[in-house]
């Protein structure tokens, strides 16, 4: 089964690359998580955070205000986005959740929830544990179709950066937060066959979403009635020969069978165990279980990279290879903390460009630190890649310290081939430092090639220590 990557001519494995590398003639059993995009601290999740939100306080505001001739129309849209291909599909992707005849079923399960009735579900993914007929499968369906939008924006951006061609093409309805209505349009979008095809972040795919109704009843809520039968000395309570007592969660199952609308009235009476529930798939997410490639295949990946590296000529003629082998090489090394990278990004109404631009997304280590501890405006992050035969100096410096700004950030890497003195280099970065013109951290291939040494001994949680080192090192 072919691959986007090899359908496109993109010679780079999944690990170099910010998108989901989907084959194109079958599902990848992978989801849209709408719970891991409003962990992401990232411009684009947060964006997406918004829409989300937006849409379906709406949908509830309306099932609630009695209106349901809007709330049908703003479920009307939802279709099988088949563009994705990611689902539960073993063979042509169709999709698994929402069709025209499911968009009104998505509708009387909404309307018949108490949980929606009352007001008391505070989230769409939380559908997953109070609506009956909504599972993983269709929250990740709802979630395409609501932010197809902006999935067609970061394709976009992907192609542009892996020169994908694109061709215009009419695309399903898209929901626009705005007028709060859908549209119809036409995008520049990839082609396979007769079909286009959307790239979704591998940040925000997994293979097992948070939500999970059954393992909040499991782990939670018969954890919970466990003790409570306990203290009360019900019925369920078992003496064991030793004389310590016991309630099974066997015998609570069948008093307290499974179901979406029992878990809205145990959450009702008891929030307190939803919010301990909330708080624990939050804990989880700061580990980020976003979509990762084994550790023997970095290993091999970093081996390759460093390789890659050290056979491309410095000078002109090689520039172009330089600089996409080096997209490659730090979506590597800084996925998930750095994310959608975009290529020859415009700055001042065009007037200036910076040759890639990531947004920083991180949960922990240095680019957490950087901006939430010392309050370090980096929000984006620019990178400036230098194939030169000779030595990097104060012109290209100053080139870097100029695509700074407060809103867009004062953080870069400057990628070159080497220093002649590296410690003269660090000076000039410490001055730009001091004089409030931005944080420059110089990546030669000396260094790239010592943090992708550190995945390929299997030691991937040193490259933060690392690069801490080489900041401090500019800060005193």
């Amino acid at each position: 089964m072919i691959r986007f990557s090899q359908a496109f001519g993109i010679e780079k494995t999944q690990a170099e690359l910010d998108f989901v590398d989907v084959t194109l003639d079958a599902d990848v059993p992978l989801f849209i998580d709408p719970f891991a995009i409003k962990q992401r601290t990232d411009p684009w999740s947060q964006e997406c955070t918004g829409t989300l939100v937006d849409f379906f306080q709406q949908v509830i505001d309306n099932i609630r205000g009695g209106n349901e001739r809007g709330a049908r129309e703003l479920l009307a849209y939802l279709r099988e986005p088949n563009e994705t291909r990611l689902g539960l599909s073993e063979h042509r992707p169709q999709g698994a959740g929402i069709g025209e005849m499911q968009a009104e079923q998505v509708y009387q399960a909404l309307k018949g929830s108490s949980a929606v009735r009352t007001g008391f579900l505070s989230s769409l993914e939380e559908c997953e544990l109070m609506v009956e007929g909504i599972g993983r499968d269709k929250l990740s369906d709802l979630t395409t179709n609501i932010l197809r939008s902006h999935l067609i924006a970061y394709t976009q951006e992907q192609c542009t950066l892996h020169g994908v061609p694109m061709r215009q093409i009419a695309v399903p309805p898209c929901f626009d937060p705005e007028t709060m209505s859908w549209t119809s349009r036409y995008a520049e979008l990839p082609i396979h066959g007769t079909s286009i095809v959307l790239l979704v972040p591998k940040a925000i795919a997994r293979y097992d979403p948070a939500y999970d109704h059954r393992r909040y009843y499991n782990d939670f809520v018969l954890e919970y009635l466990q003790a409570e039968n306990l203290e009360a000395g019900s019925s369920l309570v078992r003496t064991l020969r030793d004389g310590r007592k016991r309630v099974y969660k066997k015998d609570l199952k069948e008093r307290f069978p499974c179901s979406k609308e029992f878990l809205y009235e145990f959450s009702r009476k008891h929030p307190e165990v939803l919010g301990n529930y909330r708080d624990k798939l939050k804990e989880g997410e700061t580990s980020d279980k976003a979509m990762s490639v084994r550790e023997d295949d970095e290993r091999i990946i970093a081996e390759a990279l460093i390789a890659a590296l050290g056979a491309i000529p410095s000078g002109t003629a090689d520039a172009t290879n330089y600089h996409r082998l080096m997209i490659g090489i730090l979506e590597f090394i800084f996925f998930p903390n750095l994310l959608s990278p975009k290529k020859e990004q415009e700055i001042h109404h065009g007037r200036k460009r910076i040759d890639i631009v990531m947004e920083n997304g991180s949960k922990e280590g240095i680019f957490q630190r950087l901006r939430d501890e010392r309050r370090f405006p980096c929000t984006y992050v620019a990178i400036e890649c230098k194939n030169y035969t000779r030595e990097i100096e104060n012109p290209e410096l100053d080139q870097l310290a100029g695509r700074f700004s407060p809103l867009r950030g004062k953080l870069g890497f400057l990628c070159c081939r080497r220093f002649d003195d590296r410690a003269l280099f660090i000076n000039r970065c410490r001055d730009t430092l001091t004089d409030d013109r931005g944080l420059i951290v110089p990546l030669d291939d000396e260094r790239i090639a010592s943090l992708l040494s550190e995945v390929r001994q299997g030691n991937r949680q040193a490259l933060d220590r690392t690069l801490s080192a080489w900041i401090k090192e500019i800060y005193f």
